[in-house]
């Protein structure tokens, strides 16, 4: 029973087999969703290698456990306690190398329709080989001649590949918002449920999004200092009543039946964050009380003890990753893709309301293959492809910029360590205050495009 799934994970790893579990009680799986899963993978791996380079204390355990670790250093020819190993420098060299690697797959799978072909079987395949090709990428920046002037170049080339990932991101938002209402709409002519479901879950979403500009006034304002953040807290506030209004106005009703109250309260609790966060960026200030300097406008859990900071510097990680993660694997999707026009989509437009609608309707009827004694692969692809190679290498080349910069800190790169992660500046708190209005202004012109644009979206 075990060699069966050894030859099939041979032939995963070597030939143009698709990945699958060894165990036969995990659920069947996609061949497209098994590819995305294990470049995701790959990813996850480099970034996880970045913050490690980022964390003074990760540097201190190693040197503390590792025995022989300054000779080991010096043989490896990395400096005193590996130095060129650690710091923003080997951020960029590392993301450098896997950016170079999605850049690659992007070229060379651009065209590809049918997963038959030599080029799609390098796509979906060879996965020791492409590991130890993605190891060679991260490795060979370290040999790159003219390390200052590479460092100052591609950290103009990560600041626009950056906000490009922000970009997509906030489209998909946008598109997301828009195809959960679609789809659950879809149901209640069949089911007066999906109606309950709808009205439940805006009012979540309000709620939340209500509370959250409750708890920035309570904690981020302050009567003598923080104007910046009351100025920004009542204009997106503003902007979120703004849209929820325009989305049941008469007149968009008229053009967009389906619009409603779900959309703007999705795009409402993201702005609420992006603000949340923004603030949370920002350096701290202080209100001089008895002769003594104390910090307002903070978040009252960052007390600034250690375990606190840990914490929290865990909870932005993870969220990151998430937010990485989801953008790159959803936006490959064909519906995503033809939302963002860069491929277009042969779906047919008829909706079956679901709860977990973004991961593809399961009734699809595709052969599955036994692979040994372990989990069984649907083969998806047979007649076509279901995502954009190209772009799903090119978003995720655009997405290694984006943690490279996030991780660096943006432009305040020096001295910065990832337990400082939340600890931000000016750069990071206009970057995200910028991204709100982009999200809003996207969403709104996706209400009034129809009244703009109206032979561009008849039927």
């Amino acid at each position: 029973m075990c060699t069966p799934c050894c030859i099939s994970q041979l032939a995963c790893c070597c030939g143009k087999a698709a990945c699958s579990c060894c165990c036969s009680c995990c659920p069947k799986i996609k061949q497209s969703t098994g590819t995305r899963f294990m470049y995701a993978l790959y990813f996850l791996l480099v970034t996880i290698i970045c913050v490690i380079m980022m964390s003074p204390t990760v540097e201190h355990y190693m040197k503390d456990s590792i025995p022989f670790y300054s000779q080991l250093c010096e043989k490896m020819k990395a400096g005193e306690n590996c130095k060129t190993l650690v710091g923003y420098s080997a951020v960029y060299k590392v993301c450098f190398g896997m950016s170079c690697f999605f850049l690659f797959f992007c070229i060379f799978t651009i065209r590809i329709n049918k997963s038959t072909g030599c080029r799609a079987a390098v796509h979906n395949g060879f996965w020791l080989v492409k590991f130890i090709v993605l190891v060679a990428c991260c490795s060979g920046g370290f040999f790159l001649p003219e390390e200052e002037i590479f460092l100052e170049v591609w950290r103009y080339v990560g600041v626009v590949g950056g906000i490009l990932f922000l970009l997509i991101q906030l489209i998909l938002l946008v598109e997301f918002a828009h195809r959960w209402n679609t789809n659950w709409s879809s149901g209640v002519k069949y089911n007066r449920g999906w109606y309950a479901a709808l009205a439940f879950v805006t009012l979540v979403l309000f709620s939340v999004a209500v509370g959250a500009v409750a708890f920035m006034g309570l904690y981020y304002t302050h009567p003598e200092a923080c104007l910046m953040n009351k100025i920004f807290l009542g204009i997106n506030g503003s902007l979120c009543v703004i849209v929820s209004l325009l989305a049941i106005s008469p007149f968009i009703q008229k053009l967009q039946p389906t619009s409603g109250l779900l959309q703007p309260g999705v795009i409402s609790v993201y702005v609420m964050y992006l603000t949340f966060s923004a603030f949370s960026s920002k350096p701290k200030e202080y209100v001089e009380r008895d002769g003594v300097n104390t910090t307002v406008c903070a978040f009252p859990f960052n007390s600034g003890t250690d375990s606190d900071k840990k914490i929290v510097t865990a909870v932005g990680a993870i969220i990151l990753f998430g937010c990485v993660l989801y953008s790159c694997l959803t936006s490959t999707t064909r519906r995503s893709s033809a939302a963002l026009r860069v491929c277009r989509s042969s779906e047919p437009e008829t909706e079956r309301a679901r709860c977990c609608f973004c991961f593809g309707d399961d009734t699809d009827d595709y052969d599955d293959e036994k692979t040994g004694a372990g989990q069984n692969v649907v083969y998806d692809e047979r007649e076509g492809t279901v995502y954009c190679y190209w772009y799903f290498h090119f978003v995720f080349f655009l997405g290694s910029l984006y943690v490279m910069m996030t991780v660096t800190n943006w432009f305040h790169y020096d001295d910065h360590k990832i337990e400082k992660l939340l600890e931000g500046s000016l750069s990071v708190f206009w970057i995200k205050m910028a991204s709100c209005w982009v999200c809003l202004i996207v969403y709104m012109w996706t209400l009034i495009a129809p009244m703009v644009c109206p032979k561009r979206f008849e039927a």
